[in-house]
């Protein structure tokens, strides 16, 4: 009978910030499969009638698009259930059993939304309680430990009690709509696939920037930096998806099998590169649209002499044929100058110029990933009328909105990598090799980070990010995207 998902840590942050809006926005679109349920777990002492309010009342701030209205909030609350449990006592996993057994349906999903300390516990005890059936499927938050050796033991652990396949490893990038165009554009397209390749290409720049603080989290960010954060995971499966080979179908081991691929393929690092190709930021005080922020060292649970990074950029390269010698930069980092994710794709120039041009490498592809969503490409072309400038180029550029070509029709990523977990959809998550293998290349870095006495560079809040990070690629002779 239809699907239970139950979600741990159900009172929690990332619960009513994207997990029940996505459910909710599947529920309103008429995608997520009938005769669901699902079941809130948290130490709270509330009943079912209790967490529908709590629910209620915490959609009231999220954005306006996606609250539902009176009516709609009825029918989902319909399907919403609360279980109290302390998740290190047996007798309460004993009760969730009973339920989820009274009910018996077909695919029963764990949503593990818990700190990572408690993921070994929470499979072992729901093996304990006959909880590892073949029906089951478990989905795992990052960060799934803090580096390499903790990785395994979490995948060691849980892999005595689920097959592989059962296990979704959720990376939420994978799941926006541009990267699956990222997708789309390469292995459904024939114009670019040619072109892919170090012949034509002068650098890739993954970019991940947010203007925003670390708000309330100042304590969990202290014991994990910008390198845990996001580059391990989000930068990564990106950089995978722009340097993979074209996988022979599109069942998900065959894309993950040349992820992975990539991933192992990546230069190590060296003393020399971790000097001059790994730099590190940490944000002061300064100004976002005009108003004054606090430094990272102010914020409310942070340490006054914090050496927590705010802020990454890396330089490395895929030494395989396709890719030698191409250089990959990859920058990350909070209260930079504005919220901006994309790809840019920086193309080689042409081998002999018959025009006069003074707009430098203008040919790039930008794949946008938010708040923008599609794709911009960047040509050269001659648009002035006068004798004098005919020999003249100048830039140009094709832009493709997704939200505009599509619409309603776009689906968030919670919404898809949840809807894929109840039909059982391997391709947006990450195989435990890949999760292991990104550890394996940035624990060099970590280890490097720890006895390095320079300490992370202060930046301005409002910037770019410290000037080493430009000197960084400006060695190479390139400049990031803003500054071209």
């Amino acid at each position: 009978m239809g699907f239970d998902l139950v979600l741990f840590g159900g009172t929690g942050d990332l619960a009513w910030r994207k997990l029940m809006p996505a459910l909710f926005q599947a529920f309103r679109h008429g995608t997520l499969p009938a005769g669901g349920r699902i079941i809130g777990v948290g130490r709270d002492p509330l009943s079912h009638d209790q967490y529908r309010e709590l629910i209620r009342s915490r959609f009231e701030k999220v954005e306006l698009a996606k609250r539902p209205s009176a009516e709609e909030f009825a029918r989902f609350a319909d399907i919403l259930e609360f279980v109290r449990m302390d998740l290190s006592k047996p007798d309460d996993y004993a009760t969730l059993a009973a339920s989820l057994r009274a009910r018996n349906a077909d695919t029963v999903v764990m949503y593990v939304a818990t700190a990572p300390s408690l993921f070994t516990t929470v499979c072992e005890q729901l093996a304990a309680a006959g909880l590892n059936t073949p029906q089951t499927r478990v989905v795992l938050e990052k960060p799934l430990g803090n580096d390499l050796a903790s990785n395994r033991a979490i995948n060691h652990t849980v892999r005595r009690f689920f097959e592989e396949k059962q296990v979704f490893r959720i990376d939420h990038y994978l799941g926006k709509p541009a990267v699956q165009n990222l997708f789309a554009l390469r292995f459904g397209n024939a114009l670019f696939e040619p072109l892919w390749r170090r012949e034509h290409i002068a650098n890739i720049q993954i970019t991940i920037a947010e203007d925003l603080g670390v708000e309330s989290r100042g304590a969990f960010y202290e014991n994990t930096g910008a390198l845990r954060d996001m580059v391990q995971n989000h930068a990564l499966q990106l950089l995978c998806a722009i340097g993979m080979e074209p996988p022979i179908n599109s069942h998900a081991d065959a894309i993950r099998d040349e992820k992975l691929k990539v991933l192992r393929s990546l230069k190590p690092w060296t003393q020399e590169s971790l000097a001059h190709d790994a730099i590190r930021g940490q944000y002061a005080a300064g100004a976002i649209a005009g108003t004054k922020v606090p430094g990272y060292r102010e914020e409310a649970g942070v340490s006054t002499t914090s050496q927590t990074e705010t802020f990454v950029a890396l330089r490395t390269e895929i030494a395989n044929w396709r890719w030698a010698g191409v250089p990959f930069y990859i920058r990350t980092g909070k209260r930079l100058a504005s919220r901006d994710a994309r790809i840019v794709v920086n193309f080689r120039p042409t081998p002999h110029a018959i025009f006069n041009s003074n707009v430098g490498m203008a040919n790039r592809l930008v794949i946008n990933l938010q708040p923008k969503d599609g794709l911009e490409l960047h040509l050269l072309a001659q648009g002035q009328a006068n004798r004098k400038a005919a020999q003249s180029l100048a830039p140009v550029q094709l832009d493709l909105d997704f939200d505009k070509r599509f619409g309603t029709e776009r689906v968030g990523a919670y919404e898809r990598l949840l809807l894929d977990v109840i039909d059982g959809r391997l391709n947006l998550f990450v195989r435990s090799d890949e999760q292991e293998e990104a550890w394996r290349w940035v624990e060099p870095v970590l280890n490097f980070w720890v006895n390095d006495a320079q300490g992370p560079r202060p930046y301005a809040a409002g910037t770019w990010g410290p000037s080493a990070s430009s000197a960084m690629i400006a060695r190479d002779g390139f400049c990031w995207s803003e500054e071209s």
